[in-house]
């Protein structure tokens, strides 16, 4: 009789909706699984950051009675990191400053860990799902009218990882943080506003992309496709990291090919951290799969996870702090990945390449402070030098943190795994 599959889901959050989502979903993720031959178990990973809204721990332990009572529910504290921190050190000979790279709060570390306690845990299969996307997708119907229908977003990436390195799935909602504009409206023209862009994008946001959202009528919304909800979309991905990029929530991982698993890194306060997974994602078999989770970017439509479907779209409202903050949070993280992604992909031209970026943002970031006027937007400038100034010392820190965590591997095949 087979063994039943241990399968783990992974939150990194700064966020409490964490557990509206788990408390909501909960009873979903066991249907999914119920009839899967040799059985599932499920264990949910939870690593939250009180540093990131000032949040207080409480807040994260607010999951249902009957939650704890279904599934495994793993919490990765502050303190289970410094205290994995000193078994690394001591276990695989690995300096404070190795650990550092491989362990801690932020995307990338925060990742890693979970990966790593998933290890621990000989969980084979880990599903990342982020805070602000839900199992659901939105169709657009013939009359226009939208179409919500549940995605089985567990038992896809089931139905393939077992044969692949790496499953990703699909996104529709809100594709990214940039905020629908109307420059009807809005004081700021359409040319000011792709210089921004063009000034802070990287290898998912474009001018084309931005673009072709503000063109639609939905207010920046990008509605599923029927025929992939239905399960009609299985593609081998190929040149993952030169031409195809993957968003980690949805990145479903086989902890079972772990040689093929590269870590997760990102400069300091800095986003990326699974664009440069997919750099090294070259001898990965990685498999698109049919399913989507809808990205509630700006945690406008949280109602969806108890049922509460929304009949039309918002336009979020320039004149919400809200908005422009995340939008600067998100420009924040975005210009601090970009000198070392381009120093990557484009080394030969990476001088001459830089040198446009930092003259459209210097061109444009006046006008968009204007129409932000809570948020400070002129920080991205200096933020821009500085990280360009360390560019080459974050490309050492991205290859020894590969390093370190190839060095990690090769001592768990050795069968050399601390105890849990």
């Amino acid at each position: 009789m087979a063994k039943p599959v241990e399968f783990g889901i992974g939150f990194l959050t700064g966020r409490t909706n964490i557990c509206n989502i788990i408390n909501n979903c909960y009873k979903d993720m066991i249907e999914q699984v119920k009839d899967y031959e040799g059985g599932v178990n499920l264990t949910i990973f939870i690593l939250y950051d009180l540093e990131y809204q000032h949040t207080k721990r409480e807040e994260f332990y607010t999951l249902k009675d009957d939650v704890y009572k279904k599934i495994q529910i793993k919490y990765i504290t502050p303190e289970d990191i410094e205290e994995e921190k000193k078994i690394l050190k001591s276990r695989y000979k690995l300096t404070k400053s190795e650990v550092n790279l491989i362990l801690g709060t932020g995307y990338a570390r925060a990742r890693n860990a979970i990966m790593y306690f998933a290890i621990k845990r000989k969980i084979d299969y880990l599903l990342f799902w982020d805070d602000d996307e839900y199992p659901y997708a939105n169709i657009k119907g013939e009359n226009g009218e939208i179409i919500w229908k549940k995605q089985n977003n567990i038992l896809e990436h089931l139905n393939v990882i077992p044969d692949a390195d790496v499953t990703v799935g699909h996104r529709c909602g809100n594709m990214s943080p940039v905020p629908y504009i109307d420059f009807n409206d809005a004081n700021i023209k359409e040319q000011d506003f792709k210089e921004y862009i063009e000034a802070v994008s990287n290898e998912v946001i474009s001018w084309e992309s931005v673009k072709e959202n503000m063109n639609k009528d939905s207010g920046g919304i990008t509605f599923a496709e029927t025929d992939i909800t239905e399960g009609k979309d299985k593609i081998v991905l190929k040149h993952v990291g030169i031409k195809k990029w993957l968003y980690a929530s949805g990145i479903c991982i086989n902890l079972t090919h772990l040689d093929k698993i590269p870590a997760f890194y990102n400069p300091p306060l800095a986003r990326g951290e699974d664009t440069f997974f997919c750099t090294l994602l070259s001898q990965a078999k990685v498999v698109k799969v049919p399913t989507y989770h809808f990205h509630d970017s700006f945690l406008k439509y949280t109602g969806i996870l108890k049922g509460k479907f929304p009949k039309k779209f918002e336009k979020p409202p320039l004149n919400d702090s809200s908005v422009g903050e995340r939008f600067l949070l998100a420009s924040l993280g975005w210009i601090k990945y970009k000198p070392l992604l381009m120093y990557i992909m484009q080394r030969n031209t990476y001088l001459k390449d830089i040198a446009i970026a930092k003259e459209k943002l210097k061109n444009s970031i006046e006008k968009i402070n204007k129409i932000f006027p809570d948020n400070d937007f002129l920080c991205l400038v200096d933020e821009f030098d500085k990280y360009d100034e360390s560019v080459q010392e974050h490309y050492k820190e991205y290859l020894k943190t590969n390093d370190v965590w190839n060095r990690i591997k090769a001592q768990i095949h050795e069968g050399i795994m601390p105890e849990n």
